[in-house]
């Protein structure tokens, strides 16, 4: 597979296509997490966490509208391809465990099973697209998976408010990271 340049990968088209699309799913993570009634005030920076990734949604966007199209990593086919694949296995997979999960009466353990399988797909990402960045991200999602399903067992904390906050706080920094141009680690 050809090497993606540093161009490609950090150009602005890239940078804001990925801040919008990370900063939408942040917002969506916060969202799930009030999924249960939550306490007053985390209630409050949950909704703070959702708007702020809507912000940077429409940040992103602008990022990428003024920046040069033919500079994204999703001009090239072979790229788009084995994105399109990594995607259409995550949800196949993401769907499968839903399901098994609602069949067995164990809806509550849903998003602990959909962080698990998102920061899996990141890893594959960070390969596709040259930024390592993706695979600290898969992690740390893998690890709010791990928190929110050790919680759930231990405590009355409902997992989707432990990994919808966590998965929404990681998704958000790297979101904003993404926008302002910013790296988590160098290839």
């Amino acid at each position: 597979m050809p090497r993606l340049s540093e161009s490609a990968r950090r150009s602005g088209r890239a940078r804001g296509n990925t801040a919008a699309v990370v900063g939408f799913f942040a917002a969506a993570w916060f969202g799930w997490a009030m999924a249960v009634p939550t306490p007053g005030v985390l209630t409050a920076l949950l909704n703070i966490g959702a708007v702020a990734g809507l912000i940077v949604v429409v940040l992103g966007i602008g990022v990428a509208v003024h920046s040069p199209a033919e500079s994204s990593a999703m001009t090239d086919r072979a790229v788009r391809r084995r994105y399109v694949t990594v995607v259409v296995v995550e949800v196949l997979v993401l769907v499968a465990g839903a399901v098994v999960l609602a069949l067995a009466g164990l809806t509550e353990w849903t998003p602990v099973w959909v962080c698990a399988v998102v920061g899996v797909h990141f890893v594959p990402l960070a390969s596709i697209f040259g930024e390592s960045s993706l695979t600290v991200l898969g992690v740390l999602l893998g690890a709010v998976a791990t928190g929110g399903l050790v919680l759930g067992l231990s405590t009355n904390a409902a997992p989707s408010t432990v990994v919808g906050t966590g998965a929404g706080l990681c998704l958000l920094a790297f979101a904003v990271i993404a926008v302002a141009g910013k790296r988590f680690a160098r290839r």
